[in-house]
């Protein structure tokens, strides 16, 4: 089996998803275009060296739709001969699209890649696909489905998070997204977004909120409360499944969730050949990839059973492991995390997270993975996991080393 490489990875800035966000106006067309000419730009590729274009996204109706990796092909300066693949796992497309197609060059299927993914959350509603799931009751009464939030009102309560606990993490989410941005550590791989005219439209996240403190987000109602309790309430469905909770902890909000952003990222990936071929410098080696299903109504814990699975697939240990992104779903999702290993806080989503800069789902495995790189080449570390929970009760995980 062949090595898989990272040549690159680019992001755009993520813009507030509403309808006076920055990126409104872009489609996900032109966004997701943008990425996949930006990989062939920086470096000076053709556009007809890639075997397939591989695109996540979470929401896939309307402009989202109909093969959105084909549309955003045609769209870019690739060649017409390189095909596109849409692929739907929810908040880990992005990063599934990575791992598919590092499995495709290690396989032999193609040398080379782009993958990745978008979401433009402001222009197609998350939920606007009415996914059976939720939307149909044989289904969601069988898997005692509830709404993420309260998914992850769960975790805290299952385990003892508590709502200064998650208060805590949130702050200190945007306190290390605005150090990164003021330290330039994202200037490697964020791309700006401009008009049609060549006119920029957006350079920077712009969903942050830098000063942020304790005191402002106390003041913040838990945002799922009651959806959980006002009868039918979703909380007397999942103490069906956890009779053993007395009652929800609802400490979840708008101020430590992540935010709803329009986003797009792509990953360059390739052979040992592709890069001799074209003059390219492998970053980073793709070691191991791993999915896993899991309990449907908590919904949230994949990254704990991924990364056992990742990690037991490759002989690994947590503590072989010197930096973690972990999406930042919610809070708990991330402190269950730290608290399953054990893992130090200062090696964890160290320039912030989803809470802070927002979660574009289809795009977000991509970002996480990209950011990863980036901070393992500025702290000279070796080996990185990134890993997201996913809708419907899903882990996903990827297992990075530098070159």
């Amino acid at each position: 089996m062949r090595d898989a490489f990272i040549y690159d990875s680019v992001r755009s800035p993520r813009g507030k998803g509403r309808a006076d966000g920055s990126l409104h106006e872009v489609t996900p067309v032109k966004l997701s275009a943008d990425m996949l000419n930006a990989i062939k730009e920086r470096n000076g590729l053709t556009g007809d060296e890639f075997e397939d274009v591989i695109w996540g996204n979470a929401t896939q109706v309307k402009e989202q739709g109909g093969c959105l990796a084909r549309t955003a092909v045609l769209a870019s300066d690739l060649n017409e001969r390189v095909p596109g693949l849409s692929i739907n796992r929810f908040c880990a497309s992005g990063m599934e699209a990575v791992n598919l197609a590092a499995n495709q060059v290690r396989g032999g299927a193609g040398d080379a890649y782009i993958a990745g993914g978008v979401e433009c959350m402001s222009r197609v509603p998350m939920g606007s696909d009415g996914a059976a799931i939720a939307a149909d009751p044989s289904v969601a009464m069988k898997t005692y489905f509830v709404p993420q939030g309260i998914s992850a009102d769960i975790i805290a309560t299952e385990y003892g998070i508590s709502r200064d606990d998650a208060d805590a993490f949130a702050m200190e989410s945007q306190a290390r997204a605005a150090a990164a941005w003021k330290d330039g550590r994202f200037k490697k791989s964020v791309v700006e977004i401009k008009d049609q005219n060549g006119l920029p439209i957006l350079a920077n996240d712009e969903y942050m909120r830098p000063g942020t403190d304790m005191q402002a987000l106390g003041a913040l109602k838990p945002a799922f409360k009651d959806q959980g309790e006002v009868m039918p309430g979703f909380d007397a469905v999942a103490m069906l499944k956890y009779p053993h909770l007395e009652r929800i902890n609802h400490i979840h909000h708008a101020g430590n969730s992540s935010g709803i952003v329009d986003g797009s990222a792509a990953v360059l990936i390739g052979s040992k050949e592709f890069g001799e071929a074209n003059g390219l410098k492998p970053r980073a080696r793709i070691k191991a990839t791993a999915k896993i299903g899991t309990d449907p109504t908590i919904m949230l814990t994949g990254p704990v059973p991924a990364t056992e699975k990742i990690l037991s697939d490759s002989g690994m240990s947590i503590s072989d492991i010197d930096l973690f992104e972990v999406n930042e779903a919610f809070s708990s999702v991330v402190l269950r995390f730290m608290q399953a290993f054990d893992v130090d806080h200062g090696k964890l989503n160290v320039n912030g997270g989803a809470i802070a800069m927002g979660h574009p789902l289809g795009a977000s495995g991509a970002i996480i993975i990209g950011i990863l790189l980036d901070e393992m080449e500025r702290q000279d570390k070796e080996t990185g996991l990134a890993t997201l929970c996913v809708a419907s009760g899903m882990g996903a995980a990827t297992i990075i080393e530098r070159v």
